[in-house]
Formats: structure tokens, sequence, C-alpha cells
């Protein structure tokens, strides 16, 4: 079991995602906000980040705030593709859009934890 820490402001979605990590054996914590993001990331063994609103703010402050040896998972909207781009850069380990994440979350947290 990981602790997987979901910087995703959209309660709904961030609901979405931490009953699909549960439900793959994991201990998922929503942030929903900065504040949040930095009390709990010192704790995480992955960080998913949603880069659907305020990608470049986002992509900065978990630079700033991610744990080293952290793996980092971050979603976009898929007609934002230079947000992907820009994430890739700033050295995400994964960057998928909004829909695969909704689909594939646990696979994927499993496939960053492998990695």
């Amino acid at each position: 079991m990981a602790r997987i820490v979901a910087f995703i402001p959209d309660l709904l979605f961030g609901s979405t995602v931490v009953s699909a990590l549960q439900a793959g054996g994991h201990e998922p914590v929503l942030a929903g906000d900065l504040d949040a993001l930095r009390r709990e990331a010192p704790a995480a063994q992955a960080l998913i980040v949603d880069l659907t609103f305020d990608a470049a703010d986002r992509i900065e402050q978990v630079r700033l705030t991610r744990p080293a040896g952290v793996g980092t998972l971050a979603f976009y909207s898929h007609v934002e593709t230079d947000v992907r781009e820009r994430a890739e850069r700033a050295g995400f380990d994964l960057v998928v859009p909004r829909s695969r994440m909704a689909r594939e979350g646990a696979e994927l947290v499993d496939r960053l934890l492998a990695a």
C-alpha cells in the first residue's frame, strides 16, 4: 500500500481518483489546495497533479514542493498539448490526459511506483 497525495482542487473529480486508488489498494490523500499539498507531500510516495487549471503555477508549485525521489503523475485537458509538453520538460514522470486518468488512475500509479 502506497501513500499517494492527489493535488486536485476539483473535489468531485478528486473523489473519483481517491476512490479508484483505494480500490487499487493505495492510501490516497486529497490535497485540494497548496497548503494541503505542502502539508501532505513529505509523507507521499507519489504525487498526482491536476493541470487542467493554472497549469504553469501548479507545475512550479509541485517543482518547489516535491520531495526528492517521489514520482509524479500529472493530468491535463486533452486539448492543451502545450501543458503536457511543459510538464514533461519540468520533469513530471507521467503526463496523461484527464480522460485516461479517469479510466486508468490506479494502474498509472502502479506503473509510476514500479519505475
